[in-house]
């Protein structure tokens, strides 16, 4: 699902709401989600999952077409962690 999609099934669900509201409504949601994780912070949908950033440390790797040693900088990296419910259901456990 993509995130159009998403908009017109939330629209759809909910008449009394213009498509124009849904997507303002789905696209605020989602940006405070990135700003959080931006800061650092932890966002938990329970139920859902967690979102959190994860650092990874510098590091030396390989190019895989040369076989030559790369410098890897510290990087940090978005991390999802999926919450009972949602596991439960994605292994046919109604839970």
């Amino acid at each position: 699902m993509i995130r159009s999609e998403l908009i017109s099934r939330i629209a759809d669900d909910n008449p009394e709401l213009s498509l124009r509201h849904v997507e303002k409504i789905v696209n605020t949601v989602f940006d405070e989600i990135v700003e959080a994780m931006a800061r650092g912070d932890r966002v938990e949908l329970r139920g859902f999952g967690a979102f959190s950033v994860k650092q990874r440390d510098a590091r030396t790797g390989r190019n895989p077409r040369t076989g030559t040693a790369v410098e890897v900088e510290e990087k940090h990296v978005p991390f999802f962690k999926t919450g009972k419910l949602l596991r439960d259901r994605l292994n046919g456990n109604e839970g």
